[in-house]
């Protein structure tokens, strides 16, 4: 394996609640002096900011910002309202225009439906609906040098795909050669019998591999093992970006800590955090 370091990122909400937030310089400082390179945006309207000053903060200190996508009740590519349809596509491509307006490479999220505690199974034609629409919109945005994942969450958060197995079905359904998967170890850690196998099958897909402990904290707090994962990772050929993921309830607004399940402050030092995260990554390449 490279000694190199590791195309590192890691959600703005470990350090701050959002872009608003006054902490919001010294927080990209901070991860960029810890040797990050990418930072993952909370939720956004993509309208309400202006998105060339916003990319020249992250460009000042060599961060490249990753904004995520999603869904609503009135804008969803899995409905079966044309009308709402409609809305759900527009919304990614304003998505895909804010991102190459930030000036970034890569747009993650959950844009193949709703987030939230599901009410049942997953209906099939929903599903295939939204991956022909979610993989078409990929394409585009390849076009303009974006890369597009999708985020595997955990049943609680939603039914439509919640493995490897069942996202790597999905980019077949779509029929994209470009729509890339999104793995998260916190996820992982409930729905997949193996993550390590669970990684090695998605890796010729895999865009961004996100570290998140069982527990929500540092990464050295809880089951997942990291350096296992990384390791993992690499030896599939994994290359893209690899993400630091924690939520406190002391960080976070209430309405996110409740929409995220966060009761808890499983760390109370964010900076401290990040930092810890990078060497522990990077050490296992010897960076």
């Amino acid at each position: 394996m490279s000694t190199a370091k590791l195309d590192l990122g890691c959600h703005l909400n470990v350090l701050v609640a959002g872009l608003d937030d006054p902490g919001l310089p010294a927080a990209l400082d901070v991860l960029a002096d810890a040797g990050y390179s990418r930072v993952v945006l909370p939720p956004v309207d993509p309208d309400a900011l202006d998105a060339e000053k916003l990319g020249a903060m992250f460009a000042t200190r060599e961060l490249t910002p990753v904004a995520i996508a999603g869904q609503s009740p009135d804008a969803d590519v899995s409905s079966l309202d044309p009308t709402v349809r409609a809305a759900g596509s527009a919304a990614l491509r304003r998505m895909v225009r804010f991102t190459a307006e930030l000036g970034s490479d890569q747009l993650n999220g959950v844009p193949y439906g709703l987030f939230g505690r599901p009410g049942g199974p997953f209906p099939r034609p929903s599903l295939e609906q939204s991956a022909q629409l979610v993989g078409h919109i990929a394409d585009e945005a390849h076009e303009i040098g974006i890369t597009m994942t999708f985020e595997v969450l955990n049943r609680y958060e939603t039914a439509a795909i919640n493995t490897a197995a069942q996202a790597l079905e999905y980019i077949r359904m779509s029929g994209s050669e470009h729509l890339r998967i999104h793995l998260d170890t916190f996820h992982m850690a409930v729905e997949e019998a193996d993550m390590a196998a669970a990684i090695r099958l998605a890796a010729p897909r895999l865009g961004y591999l996100e570290l998140g402990q069982s527990g929500r904290g540092p990464l050295t707090t809880g089951v997942v093992n990291i350096p296992r994962i990384v390791t993992t990772a690499l030896e599939a050929g994994y290359t893209g970006p690899f993400g630091v993921e924690a939520f406190t309830r002391d960080v976070l607004t209430s309405e996110a800590s409740s929409a995220l399940a966060i009761w808890r402050s499983p760390y109370t030092d964010g900076a401290a955090l990040v930092a810890d995260a990078a060497r522990k990554i990077n050490g296992v390449v010897g960076g």
